[in-house]
């Protein structure tokens, strides 16, 4: 099985539906001046996070859209169909990087000014998280998996605090939901909830979508 239908597993994440949020936002809920500020946007499966984070950011020349999923193939069209939809919905003079190299993204001392003045979007952290937890080798038992994992997620966090960029991040609050049937589902859920309490220790906004409405936290 391909990671991204072991996180649906993990999860119960789904390709299907179309949800409408981010009502009553217009991109002026951020500062327009490029300036060091972090953005969390929470929020359950379906439940508007991704447009939320979009519509904040609406009305920039450029963004940097930052992609941290698999790419899609023809292996899982389930996935495939969830990637076309973010496309599509995409500003055409929007950046698209397709990496899990946030640390670089967020950090990286050779940033120009004009990368420096470009807002990020990182969609999302659930799947950057699912995608290094199988880098690791969590899944397979690997020898030193749980180590490397923290050395990564300590690795986001110092490029998080650190970054001088605009950045929004979304990523799925997956808690609140069924508890998960299998170990691998309880360890990842876990791994995200500490995950997102950190992130969001850091953070000058954080806000959580429900059923299409968000709301801001801080």
């Amino acid at each position: 099985m391909s990671w991204p239908g072991r996180l649906r597993g993990l999860t119960g994440l789904s390709a299907t539906g179309r949800g409408l949020t981010g009502r009553g936002l217009t991109g002026r809920e951020l500062p327009r001046r490029p300036r060091p500020y972090r953005v969390l946007v929470l929020g359950g499966a379906r439940s508007g996070k991704s447009v939320t984070a979009e519509r904040l950011l609406a009305g920039r020349d450029r963004v940097d859209y930052v992609a941290t999923g698999a790419l899609p193939d023809a292996a899982d069209p389930e996935w495939a169909a969830r990637v076309r939809l973010h496309q599509q919905r995409r500003p055409p003079h929007w950046a698209t990087l397709e990496t899990r190299d946030l640390e670089r993204v967020l950090a990286a001392p050779d940033l120009t000014p004009g990368q420096l003045a470009t807002p990020v979007l990182v969609d999302c952290l659930s799947t950057w998280l699912a995608g290094v937890m199988d880098d690791c080798g969590l899944w397979s038992g690997a020898p030193g998996a749980d180590k490397a994992l923290a050395a990564r997620v300590d690795g986001l966090l110092d490029a998080w605090r650190a970054t001088r960029r605009t950045v929004v991040a979304v990523s799925n609050e997956v808690g609140s939901g069924v508890v998960p049937g299998t170990a691998s589902g309880v360890r990842y859920r876990d791994e995200l909830g500490l995950l997102n309490t950190r992130v969001a220790a850091e953070c000058h906004q954080v806000w959580l979508c429900t059923a299409g409405i968000p709301r801001r936290l801080r």
